[in-house]
């Protein structure tokens, strides 16, 4: 009875460390391939993209508070919801290729895009109406 499974159609073991090199399946069936440097290279560039995603959709608000149709509010909240985790578990599986690249751009671009959309390093600061500055004017002074 001949073997149907991944070692004896491609000749290679599946790796279960993590390990360094190129040469990996990410997802799917021989990509980026084995010896391809550019599809490697942007096997690791649409990772860590779709990091970045998921981080922006899990910041983003796509209706107002006080929106007047609360179905279609509740239905784009859940196709947001959904396409969030569908590309969260997209990059679970291109992990679990244990390449280490893979790994690092994946946690990079969940931290670039956690930096970006939560930290209030690049939000601008509230406006506020009224700021106090002192209880004396000029003329006191």
């Amino acid at each position: 009875m001949a073997a149907t499974n991944s070692t004896a159609v491609h000749g290679h073991m599946m790796h279960m460390t993590f390990f360094w090199g190129n040469s990996a399946e990410i997802l799917f069936s021989d990509w980026p391939g084995y010896g391809h440097h550019g599809r490697y290279i942007l096997s690791l560039a649409v990772v860590f993209a779709l990091a970045v995603l998921v981080e922006w959709l899990s910041n983003s608000d796509f209706h107002s508070a006080d929106s007047a149709n609360r179905a279609a509010a509740a239905l784009l909240d859940t196709a947001v919801y959904g396409s969030r985790m569908g590309l969260a578990y997209i990059v679970m599986l291109a992990v679990m290729s244990f390449n280490g690249g893979v790994f690092i751009a994946a946690v990079s671009g969940h931290a670039l895009g956690f930096f970006l959309f939560r930290t209030a390093a690049l939000k601008d600061p509230p406006v506020t109406s009224y700021v106090k500055r002192s209880d004396l004017t000029s003329d006191e002074l």
